[in-house]
């Protein structure tokens, strides 16, 4: 045996200059450009880009979580939630737009509309969320545009022409 005392553990508490995380104050935000961050640190490996982005939940209150596994905290979002990554033409001549979560939903013409950087946005998750075209989905989306004599402007979806918003005004190229 030894005269030395044993060392007593270590304080607890976060390191130095950190703080402990809550699921209420989890640290976790979502900025209007769809970047994430952690305590002001950008969050840039792609692979846990995509898991948050693949793990962002709208609650049944409107704020939004990330779930992982049996985890989960709250986030803060300060724009778009979700990013448009694609837009198809089913088969039933619709327009659908797949989003950063991994989902597809129907593109509601009504719910279009241009944000304060000039992107195309979109209502999704029911109208309770917004997303934001990827430069890639918004082409797409431009691609289906046609505009008619009286300069309203139209998607083509196969045979279907479906209405734009009058109020939608898009910026100049």
């Amino acid at each position: 045996m030894s005269d030395t005392p044993p060392t007593p553990p270590p304080a607890s508490g976060p390191p130095s200059g950190k703080r402990w995380h809550t699921r209420e104050d989890s640290g976790i935000r979502l900025d209007a450009r769809l970047r994430w961050w952690h305590d002001d640190e950008p969050i840039q490996h792609p692979r846990i880009v995509e898991l948050f982005n693949s793990s962002l939940h709208l609650d049944d209150t409107g704020r939004y979580q990330l779930r992982i596994g049996n985890d989960w905290c709250y986030v803060q979002v300060e724009g778009a939630a979700y990013e448009v990554r694609t837009v198809d033409v089913t088969p039933d001549e619709r327009v659908s737009v797949r989003l950063s979560d991994r989902t597809a939903e129907a593109l509601e013409p009504s719910g279009l509309g241009v944000g304060a950087e000039g992107v195309l946005e979109c209502q999704v998750k029911g109208g309770r969320a917004r997303a934001r075209f990827s430069r890639d989905a918004q082409y797409q989306l431009g691609e289906l545009m046609e505009q008619d004599a009286q300069g309203r402007l139209f998607l083509r979806a196969g045979q279907r022409l479906l209405a734009l918003p009058a109020s939608l005004v898009l910026p100049d190229v």
